[in-house]
């Protein structure tokens, strides 16, 4: 895709991807990004009365699936850093399924079964590119592009391999004795968790590529390179060494792979590797998920979020309408890009003129 051509529901799609990029290069432009929807906002969904089997048709049913996404930008007009994208989706543990570990369905998300039980187990993880999780994902992702010229931009799915991969495999508890009672069985384990990131990376990026689309997937900022969420949201339960040790060498494989990278912190308790983390190749930015309840509001992470920016990395932040007003006060324009829900477009566009004028 030509990143200054327009979409029917984005004409300055050129300008936010000059935002976007300059972002990524560390550089300003006329204002920060800005993204007006709020993390995980797509995995809100009403009880539909379902139950797990009608639920699991539904999220299969491909015609369902891309229809009603069509529905759902139909009038619609995408403002600031806002794009509308497409991205095919069975649940966040869709790379474990992929070797065969069951998922079980609900309204909007799904988890997996532990298929592990026994070490010996491990011999029946087998990577299927003809299951019907790696079928799903493609037939989601053709119908799609089918759709797409001109109207919306088709991403690749949630793909996370190394340790959350195979905390999938194994379960929390067990998988945390393993690194105790038999660290080379839990290397076994990522071993095979990580193993064909590169292949499965590139089977979605080559079918996205040859329909000129960017690459771009859950977090929607979209790169005409390769562009990669690492995460490690098990990090929370492991010590600095353990990190060390099981994390980072994967970690580090997965950035060196990609043009471009942004990684997942998902909370105070991953955020205690951060020091660790902001030294990643490759690594252009870093999304700050600050959690609910305590963890909020936003401003007692300002520390946070000025150390990476004071590293020359950028930061995705989630914030609500209400505290724009004192983060701009306190936090530098440079580095920042804003995740804002919002009720009204103008609403959007009352906040972009505050940003244009934040300096």
């Amino acid at each position: 895709m030509n990143m200054n051509t327009g979409l029917e529901t984005k004409h300055d799609f050129g300008r936010a991807m000059e935002r976007v990029l300059a972002w990524f290069a560390g550089e300003l432009l006329d204002r920060p990004p800005v993204r007006f929807t709020r993390h995980n906002a797509e995995f809100e969904a009403p009880d539909s009365g379902l139950d797990e089997g009608a639920l699991r048709r539904r999220w299969f049913d491909v015609e369902y699936q891309v229809t009603t996404f069509l529905a759902s930008i139909e009038g619609r007009h995408f403002n600031g850093e806002t794009f509308p994208v497409y991205w095919p989706n069975l649940g966040p543990d869709v790379y474990a399924a992929f070797y065969g570990c069951p998922l079980i369905y609900g309204e909007a998300t799904s988890w997996s079964v532990h298929c592990v039980k026994e070490k010996v187990d491990i011999e029946a993880l087998r990577l299927d590119t003809g299951g019907d999780f790696m079928k799903t994902i493609e037939a989601l992702t053709q119908a799609a592009l089918k759709e797409a010229p001109g109207r919306f931009l088709v991403g690749y799915t949630d793909l996370h391999p190394g340790i959350d991969t195979a905390v999938a495999f194994r379960g929390q508890t067990e998988f945390c004795l393993d690194l105790y009672d038999d660290p080379d069985f839990a290397k076994k384990l990522l071993d095979l968790a990580a193993k064909d990131f590169a292949a499965i990376y590139s089977r979605f990026d080559s079918a996205l590529k040859a329909a000129g689309q960017p690459s771009v997937t859950w977090m929607g900022i979209p790169v005409p390179g390769t562009m990669h969420i690492p995460s490690c949201d098990f990090a929370s339960m492991l010590s600095p060494e353990h990190f060390e040790e099981f994390v980072l060498p994967e970690l580090e494989r997965e950035c060196r792979m990609m043009s471009h990278n942004v990684f997942h912190v998902d909370g105070k308790g991953v955020a205690r590797h951060l020091d660790r983390l902001l030294e990643l190749p490759g690594v252009q930015g870093y999304q700050w998920v600050q959690g609910v309840g305590d963890d909020e509001p936003i401003m007692q992470w300002v520390p946070l979020i000025r150390k990476i920016q004071d590293r020359s990395r950028g930061i995705v932040v989630d914030l609500k309408p209400q505290e724009l007003d004192l983060f701009m006060r306190e936090v530098r324009p440079k580095g920042i890009y804003l995740c804002i829900g919002t009720s009204s477009e103008e609403e959007e566009l009352a906040i972009i003129r505050k940003l244009e004028r934040w300096r």
